[in-house]
């Protein structure tokens, strides 16, 4: 990990939040991404910027402008989308999609990490426990997020493509969105889900699954169903 991403919880509520996760002691912890971990949507905002940089042809920028505005009126699915938010890279070379994806999050998202979450993720991994970040974000995104959590690759469970020697296919490996990230999780994690952090209800299944469940800075529907059940709610 990068020494200058590394910071403890600076306040006390902070520090209590992230006292009480410890406290419990867990083996195997799952995290949402976006929201939970960092403010913002990293999925959403490499988009956008990556269709402004010239790294995709012109008729695939018209088409996913076109798409996404189609998305966000409600004609295309969230699934749909953040699968073709992947497969719209076919052909081009994986490494230079990874070189954008992490220019973008050091210049865009690194600064909007919630320092107790990544303070938690840290002193996690220093107690033993498994963590997997898992996210309907590109893979290429969270894993340029990850190297400011220590958080290998072979733990990330995010949108991801079949590569052919080092080019991005159209055929999907997964997009863990709602229902599919306990079904990601399920499928590599050996062992229950101790505990699951998520903000949206995109991330409801997966704290069903999980023996704790943390609604971190939940949106309002969220939130709704957290109280419901009697999840911990924590605003970073």
């Amino acid at each position: 990990m990068d020494s200058t991403s590394v910071s403890r919880a600076s306040s006390p509520k902070a520090a209590d939040f992230v006292a009480s996760v410890l406290s419990l002691q867990p083996r195997i912890a799952a995290f949402d991404c976006d929201g939970t971990l960092w403010a913002g949507d990293a999925g959403e905002g490499f988009f956008d910027w990556e269709l402004k940089q010239g790294l995709l042809p012109d008729e695939i920028v018209a088409w996913a402008r076109s798409r996404y505005a189609d998305y966000k009126s409600g004609k295309v699915d969230e699934e749909t989308m953040c699968g073709e938010m992947v497969t719209m890279h076919r052909g081009l070379n994986e490494d230079v999609v990874q070189r954008a994806a992490g220019q973008y999050f050091d210049l865009q998202m690194a600064s909007q990490i919630f320092a107790e979450m990544r303070d938690l993720v840290q002193r996690l991994q220093e107690s033993g426990c498994d963590i997997w970040a898992v996210s309907s974000t590109n893979d290429w995104v969270i894993r340029a997020a990850m190297k400011h959590f220590g958080i290998p690759t072979a733990r990330i469970l995010a949108a991801k493509v079949q590569i052919e020697a080092g080019t991005i296919t159209d055929r999907l490996v997964r997009i863990p969105s709602g229902e599919g990230k306990p079904r990601a999780i399920r499928e590599v994690v050996l062992g229950s889900l101790d505990a699951a952090f998520g903000n949206s209800r995109w991330d409801i299944a997966m704290l069903d699954i999980a023996q704790n469940a943390f609604a971190i800075n939940p949106n309002p529907d969220l939130e709704e169903v957290a109280r419901e059940r009697a999840w911990t709610i924590y605003y970073p």
